[in-house]
């Protein structure tokens, strides 16, 4: 943990130098454990976590806003897969659950089961106010179910961040369609960061952090590997999302269909 902190400090240094008024991070940013009872055993409370201290540091010290994924610990011998905001003051004032967890058994890839280490979230959170426009947090397999996002919309998000820890094969075959399909129906800027390569013997992430337009076009995309952690710079233009929304309206048959 000590290590990946030394990396989100780089990080920050490269969003400072940048001019950036909010740094976004991956899932899982302080450790990614190669089995269910070290995922575990790693979790810290924010209070005690070295990880979560440094970056409030950081932030508060940087004058700038950071979302980053992190573990907490839960009842019951589990985790919370968590994403938190931690405003330009250092202060913790977001907290999003990953409410979908990653079980899946994949033909010649990993065979992953997330549930058996984490506790599932229960609800969705509303959008909130930042530098860069009202934001909507989700996490990673939250990306291949719509009805977050939309709900998202429904509370005029401007933003919504898929903080993620993709692996190959689905990273190779989704990752891209779904990122821009979230960001063309919700009529909002996505913002993926993606951890990226090797984490130990048995997991490696896809990469390909990435910034979407609300008119679905990549403003900033990583490569899949890179010698040190890098950054995406996209500006967030609020007037762009306002005229999309104003000159093609989605308006939803609820009289034919339920609302999701």
């Amino acid at each position: 943990m000590s290590a990946n902190l030394a990396q989100c400090q780089t990080l920050v240094r490269k969003a400072v130098a940048a001019g950036a008024k909010a740094l976004f991070l991956p899932e899982a940013s302080d450790y990614i454990g190669s089995s269910a009872a070290e995922t575990v055993s790693l979790a810290r409370s924010v209070e005690d976590s070295e990880f979560v201290l440094g970056l409030q540091k950081e932030a508060q010290l940087k004058n700038l806003h950071i979302n980053v994924g992190i573990h907490e610990p839960a009842s019951g011998g589990k985790v919370k897969n968590t994403l938190i905001w931690i405003d330009d003051k250092g202060a913790i004032t977001q907290r999003y659950q990953k409410v979908h967890l990653f079980d899946v058994d994949i033909k010649d890839g990993p065979v992953l089961k997330e549930s058996s280490s984490v506790e599932k979230g229960s609800e969705i959170l509303s959008p909130f106010e930042t530098p860069v426009g009202r934001v909507g947090l989700m996490i990673c397999f939250d990306l291949r179910f719509p009805e977050i996002s939309l709900a998202l919309k429904r509370q005029n998000a401007q933003v919504i961040t898929y903080p993620s820890a993709f692996t190959m094969p689905t990273g190779k075959a989704h990752w891209e369609p779904l990122l821009r399909a979230r960001a063309i129906e919700t009529q909002s800027y996505v913002i993926a960061a993606a951890q990226s390569g090797p984490h130990h013997e048995k997991r490696r992430s896809y990469g390909h952090s990435m910034i979407v337009s609300p008119w679905g076009e990549i403003v900033a995309n990583l490569g899949e590997e890179y010698q040190e952690p890098q950054i995406a710079v996209a500006d967030i233009d609020l007037d762009l999302v306002a005229k999309i929304k104003r000159e093609m309206p989605l308006l939803r048959r609820t009289d034919v269909y339920p609302v999701v």
